[in-house]
């Protein structure tokens, strides 16, 4: 650095190091607190949790394919594929980083638009699986639902599914399907989005734990293809930001109602 020549002027500028101190405020300019859209900080994650498009409908008489362990593994109906379209086309507007996927294939065919749209390859993420039903796996839990089957009533009084004839025990369910999200965290960059495509039953057992076990099934019945935002904050913390949203469905809604007048 070169030497000052001579007394300093007093029209020279401050000394660089005075150069990021803040500037004071006008005291007559009211200081404002708005309100903001959300951002993700830079230090959090954010999990899209999004259910399959509405799968193939139960015939009674008939059972839907079952994988080697038993579970329903019925394909997409065309009403989800239609559902899955969409919610591809509104999900690929984000900054998507990560898909992961579950075993069972209505939860492929739901992501199939967006991994199209994005050019990522998902992940298979086995421990977020539905809950496996027992003997009324493979579309038997339908058409008891649709009666108001004594034992369904109760499964949803209890808020428990080991009620129903072999079905899979709530607590290992709960243990593996928040193994399985930890998982998802853990794979999921800071500052960044990741999606999951899941089943019912597994957003419900997310956001319970999230929010407590007192809640039961009061998570249960998010609509096909509905998107629940959870934020992980650090040091673990958890939030849920949105639940079943399916605004992208709208338009079928609109739709639905117009055949019903």
């Amino acid at each position: 650095m070169a030497a000052h020549d001579g007394p300093r002027s007093q029209a020279e500028a401050p000394p660089a190091r005075c150069a990021n101190l803040p500037r004071v405020s006008d005291p007559t300019t009211p200081q404002t607190y708005p309100q903001r859209l959300f951002r993700l900080p830079p230090t959090s994650k954010e999990i899209v949790l999004v259910r399959h498009g509405a799968s193939l409908a139960h015939v009674p008489g008939e059972v839907h394919p079952l994988t080697e362990d038993g579970h329903g593994d019925p394909p997409l109906a065309p009403e989800g594929e239609e559902q899955a379209r969409l919610v591809g086309e509104r999900l690929a507007l984000e900054p998507i980083r990560r898909i992961f996927v579950t075993t069972l294939r209505r939860t492929h065919q739901t992501a199939a638009p967006l991994v199209e749209r994005l050019g990522l390859e998902p992940t298979v993420v086995h421990d977020l699986r539905e809950i496996h039903l027992g003997d009324w796996d493979g579309g038997e839990y339908r058409a008891r639902i649709a009666d108001r089957d004594p034992i369904i009533v109760r499964s949803f009084v209890e808020g428990r599914w080991d009620v129903i004839p072999g079905a899979e025990n709530d607590e290992a369910f709960g243990e593996r399907v928040w193994r399985g999200f930890q998982s998802v965290v853990d794979a999921t960059d800071l500052g960044t989005l990741s999606v999951a495509v899941v089943h019912g039953g597994v957003v419900a057992e997310i956001c319970r734990r999230i929010i407590g076990p007192d809640h039961g099934f009061a998570f249960l019945g998010c609509d096909n293809t509905s998107i629940t935002r959870i934020v992980v904050h650090p040091e673990g913390h958890l939030r849920v930001r949105t639940f079943n949203d399916s605004a992208h469905l709208d338009r079928l809604r609109l739709h639905t109602e117009e055949e019903l007048v």
